[in-house]
């Protein structure tokens, strides 16, 4: 019992440490252990590509995926700190009814805390691991789809736009949906929920998501398909989808 107090005041008091008064400091020195993985990833990459392709693969989706849910975190709660200084500053008085001064101190100090400097969200470890493990698991998926797509639209020297385009088109309409309603679902369903909040998520999330999917992807997937060599595929989406990862989070962890 004492243990699990004293981990709970550590990572509180950690969570209340800013860097430059608006970054929280554990979400800062998570994605910087992100980003040294990807600088080692990268260094050895080809390496590790030539060795076990589909593992490689797996490995920078999880990565990328961390990054990602580790941004969205980190707006969230630079958002909720920014809230929290713009509800300070009122100085709006408040009062302590008399009924109120027999509660047990630690937790009369805990309340007004709460009101004069409310804490952002401590970073949550576990979506970052849901997230992780979501990247990790649908890798293969993702490989064994950009390999369909090369072989069904083979490009040449003399032909390269008409192939990327129907590779496209292929993606966007055939994937794309498919891929947002199963990241909903798979989400869902980690997080605890059942039929029921599977069906609600979809029905809340899935059009507008699909929409900034149209808006985004497009334009990505030309380049992907038009310049980058297979094996770079997954990753340069992954890369460039971290922004997309973040919007899906914060999507996903919204009421």
């Amino acid at each position: 019992m004492s243990w699990e107090l004293t981990r709970r005041r550590f990572l509180r008091s950690v969570n209340q440490k800013y860097l430059f008064g608006r970054i929280p400091v554990l979400h800062a020195i998570v994605f910087l252990i992100e980003m040294a993985l990807i600088a080692r990833l990268t260094a050895r990459f080809n390496t590790y590509y030539e060795e076990r392709p589909l593992m490689t693969m797996m490995v920078t989706n999880a990565i990328l995926g961390g990054v990602a849910d580790t941004v969205a975190q980190s707006i969230t709660a630079i958002r909720t700190r920014a809230s929290g200084k713009a509800v300070g500053s009122n100085k709006d008085e408040f009062a302590i009814e008399i009924h109120q001064l027999g509660r047990k101190s630690a937790e009369l100090e805990r309340d007004v805390l709460s009101v004069t400097n409310p804490l952002p969200p401590a970073f949550d470890f576990e979506r970052l691991t849901r997230f992780m493990a979501y990247g990790f698991c649908i890798a293969p998926l993702q490989f064994k789809w950009f390999r369909f797509l090369e072989r069904a639209f083979p490009m040449t020297k003399t032909s390269a736009f008409g192939p990327a385009m129907k590779r496209v088109v292929f993606d966007q309409f055939v994937y794309a949906p498919f891929g947002v309603g199963l990241f909903f679902t798979v989400m869902t369903i980690a997080e605890g929920g059942g039929r029921r909040a599977v069906s609600s998520k979809l029905r809340d999330m899935y059009v507008p998501t699909l929409k900034a999917n149209y808006i985004v992807w497009p334009a990505v997937q030309i380049v992907n398909f038009r310049l980058m060599p297979v094996q770079f595929q997954l990753p340069f989406v992954s890369t460039i989808g971290i922004a997309w990862t973040a919007y899906l989070s914060l999507t996903n962890a919204s009421d």
